[in-house]
C-alpha cells in the first residue's frame, strides 16, 4: 500500500507541476479562443455556492459582469454582504443577491432550497463551489464529518433539490462542480466519513473530490433524458484564502507560482458560457478542455462502480 500511495503522490506531483501552476495556465491560454468568453448572459439565473471569496467570488463576478442574475450562496452573512457590495461596485450589475446557507448542514440546504424554489424561477447554471479541507476531524451538529458534509453531502443534496428549477431552464441548464486535482491520488471509496483512527484531512479531501467526479458521471447518466448538463472541473493550483488556510506549507512553497482566483475560475465561467453541443455531460474539464479522470500507474480506475452504494448512503443521510 505504501508503494501505491507513493506512486500516486509522485504521479500527481509531477503532473501538477507541469500543468496546474500559473505558468502552465499562461501556456494553455495560448490555445484559448477569446470569442468563447464574449457571451452575454442577460436573463440567465446562476447560483454560486461559496461565493464570498476565492474561486467562488471570481465566478460570481465573472457571471455578473456578463449580465447574469447571480445568487451568491454564502455561509457567513457579513462576509457575504461585503462580497455582494464589491461585486455590485465592480460590475454595476444590481441583479446579484445574497443567499445565506451553510452547505455543510442538510437542514440548512433544505431550508434554502425550499425558499428558493418558491421563487419558481428557472436555474440556468448551478455552480457547486463551496468546499473545504479540514485538517482535523470535526463533526457537524447533524453528526457528519465536516469535510464530507460540505464537499459531498451538501453538494449532493443541493443539486438533487434544485433539479426541478434546472429543468425549467432546459436546454441551457447545467451543473458545474468544482473538484480538485487532489482526486488523482484517490480511488473511489465507500468510506465516506473516514473511519480510520488517524484522520488525514488531505486524504479525506481527495476522497471527497473523487466522489464529486463520480457523482457528476452518475448524474449525467441518470438525468440524460431531462436535458440538464453535468460537468466537473479542476481549477488548477490557485492562490485562494482557502488554500492559504488549509495548506500553508504548500502555499508558501509555491509562492508566486500559484494561479490567481480569476485564472482558477476561468474554466467554470467557460463551462457556463459554452453552447451545450460543445460540451460532454459527465466529463471532467481543465483549462477549457476535457481532462483525464485518472493518471497512469495510480490504480484509481475501475473504482467508480461503487457510486451506486455511495448514492444510496447519501440519499439516506439527506432524507431524500
Amino acid at each position: 500500500m505504501f508503494i501505491v500511495k507513493t506512486l500516486r503522490a509522485t504521479a500527481f506531483g509531477l503532473y501538477g507541476y507541469m500543468n496546474f501552476t500559473k505558468s502552465a495556465f499562461s501556456e494553455h491560454a495560448k490555445n484559448f479562443k477569446p470569442e468563447d468568453m464574449q457571451v452575454q448572459m442577460e436573463g440567465k439565473n446562476c447560483i454560486v455556492t461559496g461565493a464570498n471569496s476565492g474561486i467562488g467570488f471570481a465566478t460570481a463576478e465573472g457571471l455578473a459582469s456578463r449580465g447574469a442574475t447571480v445568487y451568491m450562496v454564502c455561509r457567513n452573512k457579513e462576509r457575504g454582504e461585503a462580497a455582494l457590495t464589491k461585486i455590485h461596485s465592480i460590475t454595476g450589475n444590481k441583479n446579484v443577491y445574497l443567499e445565506v446557507c451553510d452547505i455543510s448542514s442538510v437542514n440548512d440546504v433544505k431550508s434554502f432550497t425550499s425558499r428558493f424554489c418558491s421563487k419558481d424561477v428557472p436555474v440556468h447554471v448551478l455552480v457547486n463551489n463551496a468546499g473545504l479541507l479540514e485538517a482535523n476531524r470535526v463533526i457537524t451538529p447533524e453528526g457528519y464529518e465536516l469535510s464530507f458534509a460540505t464537499n459531498v453531502l451538501g453538494t449532493y443534496t443541493l443539486t438533487e433539490l434544485m433539479l426541478p428549477l434546472l429543468e425549467k431552464a432546459v436546454p441551457d441548464a447545467r451543473v458545474i462542480t468544482v473538484s480538485s486535482g487532489g482526486m488523482y491520488t484517490s480511488p473511489l471509496t465507500t468510506d465516506l466519513q473516514f473511519s480510520g483512527d488517524k484522520f488525514d484531512g488531505v486524504v479525506q479531501y481527495a476522497r471527497n473530490k473523487r466522489v464529486q467526479i463520480a457523482l457528476t458521471e452518475k448524474w449525467a447518466e441518470t438525468y440524460k433524458d431531462k436535458g440538464v448538463g453535468f460537468y466537473s472541473m479542476h481549477p488548477g493550483w490557485a492562490e485562494t484564502p482557502g488554500v492559504a488556510k488549509s495548506l500553508p506549507d504548500f502555499s508558501k512553497s509555491f509562492e508566486g507560482k500559484l494561479r490567481s482566483s480569476e485564472e482558477g475560475a476561468d474554466t467554470v465561467i467557460w463551462l457556463a458560457l459554452q453552447p451545450r453541443e460543445k460540451l460532454v455531460s459527465g466529463q471532467f474539464y481543465f483549462d477549457r478542455a476535457e481532462a483525464p479522470k485518472h493518471l497512469p500507474l495510480t490504480g484509481t480506475k475501475n473504482s467508480h462502480s461503487a457510486i451506486d452504494s455511495i448514492i444510496e448512503k447519501l440519499r439516506s443521510f439527506a432524507g431524500l
